[in-house]
């Protein structure tokens, strides 16, 4: 099976799915993402600020943040491959690079309720 990885930028918390108002594309992220691993899918995500010795570890990575700065992330390599910057992949894209049939079903992500932070953990 492939394994991805995620380099996404700094996030208030490890999806950044937090706050009062979530970003709607980081949460559909954390959805695929999770709904995925549940299904046997490996992916890792680690963020520029809760997970900095990934970045320093990974030479493709931090190569790439020398040379173009943070402005190019997230940053998606499968088996240590880049195969997207700048930009998260679409739902489909997910399943294509992963060598998924799409057939896990799709559930309605709630923009109520799902958020990984509350005031009271002071991630956010």
């Amino acid at each position: 099976m492939k394994k991805m990885e995620i380099f996404d930028p700094a996030l208030c918390c490890s999806t950044g799915v937090c706050g009062a108002s979530p970003d709607k594309e980081l949460m559909r992220v954390a959805s695929i993402v999770d709904k995925l691993s549940k299904n046997g899918a490996v992916i890792e995500r680690y963020g520029l600020s809760n997970s900095p010795n990934e970045f320093l570890d990974n030479k493709t990575v931090n190569s790439l943040l020398n040379e173009k700065g943070d402005s190019i992330l997230p940053i998606i390599l499968l088996d240590g491959e880049v195969v997207m910057t700048g930009r998260y992949p679409s739902n489909e894209e997910f399943y294509e690079l992963l060598l998924l049939d799409g057939s896990i079903e799709e559930e309605k992500t709630s923009t109520s309720g799902g958020c990984c932070c509350s005031s009271e953990s002071g991630c956010c």
